[in-house]
């Protein structure tokens, strides 16, 4: 099978209640509901290959999620093929369903006054995980994602982070083909968050696990993905490498400088695009094309401590394209 997930013209629509405004409003809704229609997703194609590890990104509202229930089977499309791993998920068949997995950070399949082994022993039920496949499986998970000393802790005394983690061993258990992985650090600190992406690209690599990747942390997608499908407003406006995303918008580089003595800022405004001043530092920005004659200016023209040059930030990149900086593919 050369592709996991075939999504052809993909459409979802919702039809939801419009209100009114104040009680005259609430009331005439109730009596004469008047129904709007929403366009989630507007024909969107794309294909992933097996063991891919993709980024799916968009602002909210934009239709991830609701493509990540359509794939997993939650959700009807309106119109639409999707594929996946040779099923159509709406169907919602006994042997799909065990090859794959739909993790969002926001839910919880746990039981929250037991131990999470409580659930693992039950997810093994409903798998028909081999007791010996079982063993294997969760004493490499465990050891992966070092939890071992929780598994006799009930879940409503663990950590997000920590639950977060019991969550994945829960979800993976099975050993999925594919795995849908909707904002997984969402809530986590820094460490935790850098802990969820090591074993997420450790389980990539190890299961060769096709796995598509929502998240508004842009950390993950640097660290993680290196293509990217962008969506917004319901179309997919980019799908590529993320390195081709990022040189498509970074027509600027970033130079800090350090000054040994305060300067007239109209000479350095002559340079680049003065981003902050918090002396003795400077944030300048310059064309790309201009930035070696650009440093080789403040060396010459200013006393300098320290000078550093630096990629446009990725957040800044997307926050382009989310404001329309990109066009639809």
């Amino acid at each position: 099978m050369d592709r996991s997930i075939i999504v052809e013209r993909l459409t979802k629509n919702f039809e939801v209640n419009q209100k009114g405004k104040g009680l005259t409003g609430t009331i005439s809704s109730l009596i004469q509901p008047k129904r709007r229609l929403v366009n989630a997703l507007k024909g969107i194609s794309f294909s992933i290959k097996p063991g891919e590890l993709v980024g799916f990104i968009g602002p909210n509202g934009a239709g991830k999620t609701t493509t990540l229930k359509i794939l997993s089977g939650i959700l009807y499309p309106t119109a639409g093929f999707v594929n996946v791993l040779g099923y159509t998920p709406w169907e919602r068949k006994h042997d799909y369903l065990k090859k794959i997995s739909l993790i969002m950070g926001q839910k919880n399949q746990l039981w929250w006054d037991l131990p999470a082994q409580e659930t693992f022993e039950l997810n093994k039920a409903i798998y028909e995980i081999p007791a010996r496949e079982y063993q294997r499986t969760i004493s490499e998970l465990i050891k992966i994602l070092d939890v071992e000393d929780l598994l006799a802790t009930p879940v409503r005394k663990l950590s997000l982070g920590q639950r977060m983690k019991m969550e994945l061993v829960a979800a993976l258990l099975h050993n999925p083909k594919v795995v849908f992985l909707d904002e997984p650090t969402i809530g986590l600190d820094l460490i935790a968050q850098q802990k969820m992406r090591d074993f997420i690209v450790d389980y990539n690599r190890k299961f060769e696990a096709t796995i598509i990747l929502t998240s508004h942390n842009m950390d993950d997608l640097v660290n993680i993905a290196k293509r990217v499908i962008v969506i917004d407003s319901g179309e997919i406006i980019f799908d590529g490498n993320l390195s081709d995303l990022v040189n498509h918008f970074a027509k600027e580089k970033i130079i800090k400088v350090s000054l040994s003595k305060e300067v007239d800022f109209q000479k350095l405004e002559s340079i680049g695009e003065i981003k902050e001043i918090n002396l003795p530092f400077v944030t300048i920005s310059v064309p790309r094309p201009a930035t070696a004659s650009a440093a080789a200016v403040l060396l010459q023209s200013f006393l300098v401590d320290d000078l550093t040059i630096e990629e446009t930030p990725i957040e800044d990149i997307i926050r382009q394209v989310f404001k329309g900086g990109l066009k639809k593919k």
